[in-house]
């Protein structure tokens, strides 16, 4: 099988790799528009800010490469939020439009710590291959500021001063706004489920 992981410049990117390499799948990092098409799953992986992180993919000319892949799509985190189509960081970026749904900012209040971080249970699970072996309340390792509301797409939340989408799917494309490669064996189960159970 081939893996590609998309050279967005996120700090995760070798941990998704590693994580990738213990259950047996090889995995490629290229910003190559030809390997991205060619690939039987794509990891978006992504640390960082919105405007950052677009304004990479579109110096790299993945934008609309990323719309044009026809295989199982995975944003985590920051790659996560990207496939949305509005993210509320940075004063307001378009992002690559792939899920319907904006993100928006985690509101600190009283005993509301923001960035969210740390582990947080998985709530609300709907049936879908990305989930197969997960259990509700399982816990995932969060870090981030911004999150997108649950909604139609949400297949997992999170509670954290209000219900945030954890994960999240559109067709295709599948988003975990956790880090699986930091989630111990929720993180392996997911990600081995986007390899195996998942299918175009």
């Amino acid at each position: 099988m081939r893996v590609a992981l998309v050279d967005g410049g996120g700090t995760n990117i070798g941990s998704v790799s590693y994580a990738l390499e213990r259950l047996g799948a090889t995995s490629r990092l290229t910003a190559d528009p030809a390997d991205i098409l060619a690939a039987d799953r794509v990891i978006l992986p992504g640390v960082g800010a919105a405007g950052a992180g677009m304004r990479r993919l579109r110096e790299l000319g993945l934008v609309d490469v990323l719309a044009q892949v026809q295989a199982p799509l995975l944003g985590v985190c920051l790659g996560m939020q990207l496939l949305f189509e509005r993210s509320a960081e940075d004063g307001g970026v378009a992002t690559l439009g792939l899920v319907p749904g904006e993100v928006v900012g985690i509101p600190a209040s009283a005993g509301v710590r923001v960035p969210h971080m740390g582990w947080n249970s998985l709530t609300g699970l709907v049936d879908d291959p990305l989930l197969t072996g997960i259990k509700e309340g399982e816990r995932a390792y969060f870090v981030h500021s911004y999150a997108a509301p649950t909604g139609p797409h949400t297949l997992a939340s999170t509670d954290h001063g209000g219900s945030w989408s954890a994960v999240v799917r559109s067709g295709l494309r599948w988003g975990a706004q956790f880090h699986p490669e930091r989630s111990s064996s929720l993180g392996a189960r997911l990600l081995r489920n986007f390899l195996v159970e998942v299918d175009r």
